[in-house]
């Protein structure tokens, strides 16, 4: 029986979180001035990409195992990267391609290709148009922009609602969430209006532990950031998605700015910390003004898929079951030094706290120990030798139902040992 009644999540908000790895993209005027944040002034001449190539993009998310792609279709200059009626402020009056091209397209036919989800970034923050100063007039700007970007590029897997900007502004959430509502039923909302997915609260790319999945109130935002928000006896699912650029603190490409890419021993503990808390990453790899992802950012990214494969693609054994006690045994004494725990979140956050215990010897020594578990929980240790592995469930809102337990052993490096 329940201890309270557990929230549990949709269809739609299953299958997202089983994705656990998307690319960001951040693409737009900013690439070719040298800024984070423009301020909606720069000329339109200055955007041409003379390479741009979305496949390039999608087919590196691809081959690294992202699940998914989110391009940032307007951000806060207002800069549409689609041939919007709505402003001259696009690429439809840009020398691009004679006015004709449209970035938007060219990525969803990419992911499309490539059988992976698109999702967009729509900044509701504009600094160009002239009608932001008139929140009616700019509401019906904003749902005129929106409607273009729901209904001509196929279906979304989700929409990405930035805060940053509009502290204290009132946009029409409820409208915009209908549209969304209406035109992508299955898209995840991102953050503001009415999300079904939340900010992890900072953009390190780090959920911090425990990051249950559910939340307190119905206002859920990066302007509700309250550490007591998040709690598993909380009626709302909304999990968290972890953002980070690959280039510390930069979003965008900036020339000359190879330093600050992040080394891959840092996104693998970004993916520790993120996937392994039972969050979504969403790592950000920005093309540069070719309209190309650059070559050292690649190489980096498909390293780290590289390195997650060979960490988590092989278990030395799996179990799915029911209860507060699961054994896993393995076919003989191996070693493993990572356990990776699923819930099947179907039925809810079950499970509150546990120990996991490995057999020495003949004795139970415990090698790991949490609380939150839900969609997934990576537990490191020091290597161990063992036959069988066991979790105890010390906490629980209801009998546990689990996915997964599953042991892994990942050498320093692929030349050593594993056996």
């Amino acid at each position: 029986m329940e201890r309270y009644e557990l929230a549990k999540p949709t269809k739609q908000q299953m299958e997202w979180q089983d994705l656990e790895l998307g690319m960001f993209c951040h693409f737009g005027i900013n690439t070719f001035c040298n800024k984070e944040w423009s301020d909606g002034t720069e000329p339109v001449s200055i955007f041409n990409p003379a390479e741009l190539d979305a496949s390039q993009w999608v087919k590196t998310a691809k081959q690294v195992g992202f699940k998914y792609f989110i391009l940032t279709a307007k951000h806060h200059d207002g800069f549409c990267l689609w041939p919007t009626q709505t402003t001259d402020y696009s690429v439809r009056t840009t020398s691009w391609k004679e006015g004709r091209g449209d970035v938007v397209r060219e990525a969803a036919e990419a992911c499309r290709r490539e059988n992976i989800g698109f999702g967009i970034y729509v900044s509701p923050w504009d600094r160009n148009a002239a009608c932001y100063s008139d929140p009616q007039a700019y509401d019906d700007f904003y749902a005129a922009q929106l409607i273009e970007l729901l209904t001509q590029y196929g279906p979304l897997v989700e929409v990405w609602f930035d805060g940053a900007g509009s502290e204290g502004r009132q946009y029409d959430w409820k409208r915009i969430i209908s549209l969304v509502k209406q035109h992508q039923p299955d898209a995840m909302i991102f953050n503001l209006g009415a999300p079904t997915i939340r900010w992890a609260g900072n953009e390190d790319g780090v959920a911090e532990y425990p990051c249950w999945n559910t939340a307190e109130t119905a206002k859920v935002s990066m302007f509700t950031n309250s550490t007591n928000q998040w709690l598993p006896e909380t009626p709302r699912w909304v999990p968290a998605e972890c953002d980070v650029p690959i280039r510390k603190n930069h979003w965008f490409w900036h020339p000359n700015d190879e330093h600050s890419l992040l080394s891959l021993d840092q996104l693998l503990d970004v993916y520790y910390r993120s996937v392994g808390h039972g969050a979504t990453l969403l790592l950000n790899v920005a093309p540069d003004n070719r309209g190309l992802l650059p070559e050292c950012d690649v190489q980096r990214v498909l390293e780290f898929g590289k390195e997650i494969r060979r960490r988590f693609s092989q278990p030395k054994g799996s179990v799915s079951a029911s209860g507060d006690f699961i054994e896993l045994v393995f076919t003989c004494e191996t070693a493993i030094n990572h356990v990776v725990t699923m819930e099947d979140i179907a039925h809810g956050e079950r499970i509150l706290a546990y120990v996991i215990e490995a057999e020495q010897e003949g004795h139970w020594v415990e090698i790991a120990n949490g609380s939150a578990i839900g969609h997934k929980k990576i537990d490191r240790f020091p290597s161990i030798r063992t036959k069988r592995i066991r979790l105890l469930v010390k906490e629980q809102a209801a009998e546990p139902r689990l996915r997964s337990f599953a042991g892994y052993y990942a050498a320093e490096t692929e030349s050593l040992d594993e056996e």
